[in-house]
């Protein structure tokens, strides 16, 4: 079976260059000290606004530090909140899926009312309000400073489509004849949706966790463009383009690397989520 998914997946190009490219970037966070010798947080003047060079290579910005160094720690923080709040997202969704597709009737319909609540609100006004409260309340399990309090506003609203494909999933596994067979021989309701089912159900949420980190990283990016994400002056992609706006004009490639490399992650990440949608369809052939 792993055999045969990665025959699929390896035959999409777009997907296999995907994954060269979040490997690259995830070993250039990782190695990012000894990729770079300057410090991402510290200010020179006397070399602000330098456009690219063999000494810096993407350029400096507007306080001198040099923006190939921010982008390396940069992509340290968005990808770890893209992955983070989509791990969160993905418990939440499987596990109310999963109640509500394996139960029915009246938990189905008050979870998928919930769900559906939740779908309602304007989402990046919400995740602004919270995020602010958030700051405000200083909770331990949420300190001040921290992007622990993004991970989990982006990661509790980002989890109902995966709640809808898990229920779907398990509407549709529940009534097989394994499944009666376990129920059967004396096993227990956990024990028949989380031993028997979910694993059957591992594909489409694998696929939808995928494609989901790359949204939470454009949500990311859109609020510490905004000003609401991670502040400064610790560096993400989001705010570095918030930084770059006053001087766009006579010193563009401030704004054009790290608009960047939101671009490639979230193209890359969406590559291989397509890779996998192909790779792990039972219904598809291989030729």
């Amino acid at each position: 079976m792993l055999e045969m998914t990665w025959r699929r997946f390896r035959r999409h190009r777009p997907a296999l260059i995907g994954v060269g490219v979040i490997v690259l970037f995830v070993l250039l966070a990782v190695f990012a000290p000894i990729v770079s010798p300057y410090d991402p947080e510290q200010n020179n003047l006397d070399i602000r606004l330098q456009p690219p060079t063999l000494e810096h290579l993407m350029g400096t910005d507007e306080l001198g530090r040099d923006l190939f160094t921010r982008i390396l720690y940069g992509s340290r923080i968005s990808l770890a909140i893209g992955v983070l709040s989509m791990m969160l997202a993905v418990t939440v969704g499987t596990l109310i899926g999963a109640a509500a597709g394996f139960h029915g009737g009246g938990i189905d319909a008050v979870l998928m009312r919930m769900t559906d609540v939740f779908l309602a609100f304007p989402r990046l006004f919400v995740l602004i309000l919270v995020t602010t409260l958030l700051r405000q309340l200083n909770l331990p399990w949420l300190p001040a400073g921290s992007f622990a309090p993004i991970i989990f506003v982006i990661g509790l609203l980002s989890w109902m489509s995966v709640a809808r494909l898990v229920r779907a999933a398990y509407l549709s596994i529940r009534e097989k004849e394994y499944v009666e067979a376990a129920r059967g021989v004396g096993a227990g309701d956990a024990r028949i949706m989380f031993r028997h089912i979910l694993p059957n159900t591992a594909s489409p949420i694998i696929v939808a966790g995928t494609l989901g980190v790359a949204a939470s990283i454009l949500t990311e990016s859109g609020l510490s463009y905004l000003g609401f994400g991670v502040q400064l002056p610790t560096p993400t992609w989001g705010n570095m383009l918030r930084s770059a706006q006053a001087q766009m004009t006579y010193a563009p490639w401030t704004a054009v690397f790290p608009g960047l490399m939101i671009f490639s992650a979230v193209i890359a990440i969406n590559y291989i989520g397509d890779g996998l949608r192909d790779a792990l369809d039972p219904q598809r052939e291989v030729r």
